[in-house]
């Protein structure tokens, strides 16, 4: 099955048309003609399957004959990760834990952070690209970067953790995680979160873990993270 995505698509539509862009991939690079069978999702659950009835480079048109709603995770897992200095990274994480399953993305600015401006736009595209290649219905939301003060107070889960790498006490991830449950957790830069972000985490009563007995890039971390909390909720 091949899957394609619109956020367009709703229950109550019968007929769609894709854009000139997608159609013209339909037609020209896959070969698409009228009869061959679609599958398209709107990235909030909805799967529907359809008809081709009409495919051209400018225009391909699809009767949708089944849709049907996909039943969710049990659980909810966002990630606060800072944006990392080599952009690519942080592009791999974002179609990584898409593939893993994530729900919900927020890129936070902290004290070390070395880069601060993002690129929405091209992260949203990789979301999707990924979600489309994993043959997923649910589209990641993605965030507008905040900074990590602004974050700390506005976040409310089941459950919060924040990954660090200052030698204090920590417990391991598996050992804490409550299964079925909202879970946020935090992983800083390169240069880690600062002594004083840590303590403001922990007043706001983020939970300190530990991913693993080694040193983790940013964007490792919080790919071991996705799949800690996919594999234990599975």
């Amino acid at each position: 099955m091949q899957l394609f995505y619109s956020k367009d698509i709703t229950e109550t539509i019968d007929e769609f048309e894709f854009s000139r862009e997608e159609s013209k991939h339909i037609s020209k690079v896959l070969r698409k003609k009228e009869g061959d069978t679609l599958h398209i999702t709107n990235g909030l659950g909805l799967l529907c399957k359809g008809i081709i009835t009409f495919s051209s480079p400018n225009k391909c048109i699809i009767q949708l004959e089944h849709k049907e709603l996909q039943t969710p995770k049990n659980y909810r897992l966002h990630l606060a990760v800072a944006p990392t200095k080599m952009n690519d990274r942080y592009e791999w994480f974002l179609e990584k834990a898409t593939e893993i399953g994530i729900d919900e993305i927020t890129p936070i600015i902290c004290d070390h952070s070395e880069r601060k401006v993002i690129k929405l736009e091209r992260f949203e595209r990789i979301l999707q690209s990924a979600m489309k290649q994993s043959l997923q219905c649910y589209l990641p939301k993605l965030n507008p970067a905040f900074s990590f003060s602004e974050f700390i107070e506005k976040e409310n889960s089941d459950q919060l953790f924040i990954a660090h790498c200052e030698e204090t006490k920590k417990q391991s991830l598996k050992d804490i995680l409550t299964l079925a449950t909202n879970v946020t957790i935090l992983i800083g830069p390169e240069g880690d979160f600062s002594a004083k972000e840590i303590e403001i985490a922990l007043k706001k009563g983020h939970k300190p873990v530990n991913l693993g007995e080694t040193r983790l890039r940013t964007e490792t971390a919080a790919i071991v993270a996705a799949h800690s909390v996919a594999f234990l909720n599975s």
